[in-house]
Formats: C-alpha cells, structure tokens, sequence
C-alpha cells in the first residue's frame, strides 16, 4: 500500500489519490444511515404504533449522541491508527443497523439506534482529520469536499431508496440493506488505507486553543444554526408531504431523490471551486440558498412547484458543511482534527435541536409553519458567519 506522507509537492490541480474513494464512499454509508430514518418516518410509526412526533425521537436521540460522541471520541482514539479505526466503526455500524432491523418496538428500536450512532460520531470527522496526511497542502480544500460528498450521493441514491424501500418492503428491510453496505465499506476501507495514518494526538492545550478561538468557535456556531434551521422541516418531509400533498412512497421516494441530486451537484461546484472563491463566500452564499427555499416552501401546491422549490436547498445543504469543513482547516490547519470533531458535532446538535423543535411544533399543530422556523435559523446562521468571516482575518493578521 502507498506510503502516507509522499503527496507534499503535489500542485492543486493533481488528480486526487484513490485511496479517498473508500472514504467517500464510507461518508455514503454513513449518511444513508443518518438520513433513513426521515424518509421511513411513516413506516416506523405506523409498524411500532407510536406517533409521528414520538417516531422523530429517533432522529433526536441518535443526533445527541453523534453531538456529543464526536469530541468525545476525538480524545479517546487519538492515537489509533485511522485504517483500524474507520474500518471498525463502519463494522460497528452494520451490526447495530442490523439488529436495529430485528427490535421488536419502539424502545428497544431507540436504544439500539443510539449505539449505533456512535458510528457516525466517529467516522465523518476522522475521516475528514486525516485528509491532511493523503494530500498535498495545496488539495486540502478540495480533497475534504470530495470525501464529504459521500453524503451528498447519500441524498441521491441512499435516501430515496431506503424511503422506497422502507414504503414497500418495510422499514426494516431498509435498516438491514444499509448494514450490508456499511460492512463492505468496512472491507474496502480496511484493504484501501494504508497504515500508520495517524493525526498528532489532540493535548488539552489544543482542544483549549481551539474552544477560545472566536473565528473556530463561530463558525461552528454556524453549523448548528444552519442544521438546526434545516431540520426543523427535513426530519418531518414524509409525514408533511403524507398530510399536505397526500405522497406515497413513490412520490416520496422521487422527491428525495431530486432534492439529492441537486444536493450532488452542490457538493461536486463546491468541491471544485471552494479553493478558488474561498470557504467563507461559499458558506454565505450555500446557507444563502437553503434560506430562499424556505422563504419559497408556501408556494408549494404541488409536486412540480415543490421540487423547483427544494432546488436551491439541495444545492446549498451538503455544500455548505462541506464548506465549513473546509473553512475550519484553513483557519487553523493544526487544529483542525479539533475543530472539525466540533463542527461534527454542532451539524449533529443542529439536527437534535431541529428535530426536537419539529416535533413539538407538530404536536402543537403547526405543521404547516415549520419552514418559518427553519427560515429564522438560517438567516440566524448567514449573520453569524458574516462575524465569523470578520474574526477570521483578526485571526490570521495576529499570526502574521
């Protein structure tokens, strides 16, 4: 296997190295399975005879534990070695997906659920930690991108066809397709990566460093703001369109699959150009088109006018982690194992807080309003980065 640390003189336009390809295609199994309890949120409800907002625990619970379990285990498996590692938690992944498939109701389903989510919790963070020992300095930008677009194809083919699979089969034939998956990432991830990748151990003087930042500090202020104002609405399409549009899974299935597509195609013009813009205009101007869907989300009556309003969204969601990801390592390069663990999280907390609010915006009756919530968030998140754009060159005039 190739050495891990003979791509520095590489220029920025260089192919990127294939052993990415498992980590992206890790980042895919991993979204799959964050995002399939949204699109089998009518299936698991009714199979289990609990209600909608009861059934949105699901995506509550396990986000906590993504939010917390990603700086957590950041510092505890500092010194693993990344082959090792990733392979594990993938591994980890499928077994608890699978038995998630076999729980016999809907307590049992939520804690197996939130072990599960330790997965996550761990993999798209030290995934994207060690990037800076497969690439050039000069590829680091894009190469985060290209491994975080594993959730955008995610958004393309995973959650349609678990919210397909989920609305014919079952929702557990759904859980149990994305274990297979998960433990063939695992294979491929452990015979792709080479060894000895491991980042420099994070000290309690990094992790201090990184949490006094202001410009570290607000910008992952700005993921949860842009998760959370998301979410509100994302965890509950197939319960809103169910009652408001009257979709089957079909309809359902082609609508995620839209809204995926345009979350890929976000992801691939990010990825490309985010060294060339910046990540700070790119940050702005993604949370900036998720915001104009959801000032639109009225005005769609009907399924054409609501998949032309979904665009601009699907081309801001993955893009603008992706964004901040790469926003986060510029800052501070020798943070960013830190950094991006805290940004895992916050994308994590956003997707709790959403879903949470969600719920009991459902449960108070207010369907129908849930995208003007959504809407204040994201605004909330566009001033926030403004100000973080601001302490960002503060930052970088004091170290120079």
């Amino acid at each position: 296997m190739p050495a891990p640390h003979d791509t520095a003189d590489l220029p920025a336009d260089a192919p990127l190295p294939r052993v990415l390809w498992p980590l992206l295609f890790g980042n895919f199994v991993i979204g799959t399975g964050v995002m399939v309890v949204p699109g089998t949120l009518n299936d698991i409800s009714a199979d289990l005879q609990v209600s909608v907002p009861v059934a949105g625990q699901l995506i509550t619970a396990a986000a906590v534990v993504m939010c917390l379990g990603a700086p957590l285990c950041a510092t505890l498996v500092a010194g693993w070695d990344r082959r090792r590692l990733l392979a594990l938690s993938l591994l980890w992944y499928g077994v608890f997906l699978l038995a998630s498939a076999c729980m016999p109701d809907f307590g049992a389903l939520l804690a197996v659920r939130m072990l599960a989510a330790l997965a996550p919790a761990i993999f798209t963070p030290q995934a994207a930690s060690c990037i800076n020992l497969l690439v050039a300095p000069a590829q680091r930008g894009r190469a985060i991108t290209f491994v975080f677009m594993g959730w955008s194809v995610a958004s393309v083919l995973g959650t349609p066809l678990g919210a397909w699979i989920g609305g014919t089969l079952g929702w557990r034939a759904a859980f149990g397709a994305i274990a297979a998956l998960s433990l063939l990432s695992a294979f491929w991830v452990w015979r792709t990566l080479p060894n000895g990748v491991r980042p420099p151990a994070l000290s309690r003087a990094a992790w201090g460093l990184t949490l006094r930042s202001p410009a570290l500090m607000l910008c992952v202020a700005v993921t949860v703001l842009f998760s959370a104002g998301q979410f509100v609405l994302f965890s509950y399409f197939a319960p809103y369109f169910k009652q408001e549009l009257q979709f089957g899974p079909a309809q359902l299935s082609l609508l995620f699959a839209w809204f995926g597509a345009f979350g890929f195609v976000g992801n691939v013009l990010m990825s490309r150009n985010i060294d060339r813009t910046g990540a700070p205009r790119a940050v702005m101007w993604s949370v900036g088109a998720m915001a104009l869907s959801l000032l639109l989300w009225p005005l769609g009556s009907n399924i054409v006018l609501a998949a032309l309003i979904v665009l601009p969204w699907g081309l801001g969601c993955f893009a603008s982690n992706s964004a901040q990801q790469a926003r986060l390592a510029g800052i501070a390069p020798a943070l960013a194992s830190a950094s991006i663990a805290l940004n895992s999280s916050a994308m994590y907390a956003g997707q709790a807080m959403g879903a949470a609010s969600g719920g009991w915006l459902i449960a108070q009756g207010q369907m129908r309003d849930l995208h003007w919530y959504g809407l204040v968030g994201l605004l909330a998140a566009m001033a926030v980065s403004w100000w973080a754009s601001r302490q960002a060159v503060d930052h970088a005039l004091a170290r120079g």
